[in-house]
């Protein structure tokens, strides 16, 4: 159990990749993790992109960054619906800012550029928004996991087992 002592959240929304937010989510439980998951506060309950359902134990607004250790952002489309919330994106910015373990993958991107946490990083996404990132600073590298500091990113589910490395790593 190399991560028991360790609190993390996941990010939730409508349209969340399915892999991408449970992979994560049993394998950090797996690893010993206290893993909570984090809503907008928009529904009491979001459907993924297979409709499978989620429910939020939290809304970004209820948490501290103190209480915990790193954030994990899903893909899908997910992480456009995040976006329009001030407190999710200011909740990514705080975790990168204090040093924190920050993960996106796939289309989370959007979320790490709407907290403008890019600028001068290494990161890598799904390669449909590999312009926003660079637009918003970043260095893009097309493989499955850049690891620059406390930020984590990943193209796509097939990456999901690097991905999962480096953030348990990083933790």
């Amino acid at each position: 159990m190399e991560l028991k002592g360790k609190r993390v959240i996941v990010l939730v929304e409508n349209m969340y990749n399915d892999l991408e937010f449970w992979y994560p989510y049993y394998r950090l439980k797996e690893a010993g993790a206290e893993v909570v998951v984090v809503g907008s506060g928009s529904a009491e309950e979001y459907k993924g992109k297979a409709g499978i359902p989620c429910r939020a134990e939290k809304s970004a607004d209820q948490i501290s960054t103190a209480d915990f250790d790193g954030i994990v952002i899903p893909g899908g489309y997910a992480p456009d619906l995040m976006r329009r919330y001030p407190t999710m994106v200011n909740l990514v910015k705080n975790f990168f800012e204090e040093g924190k373990v920050v993960a996106a993958i796939c289309h989370a991107g959007w979320m790490l550029a709407s907290a403008d946490i890019v600028k001068d990083r290494t990161v890598t996404s799904f390669f449909a928004i590999k312009d926003d990132l660079i637009h918003a600073g970043a260095h893009y590298v097309d493989q499955e996991v850049a690891v620059d500091g406390n930020l984590i990113t990943s193209r796509k589910p097939d990456d999901l087992p690097a991905f999962m490395k480096a953030i348990i790593e990083a933790l």
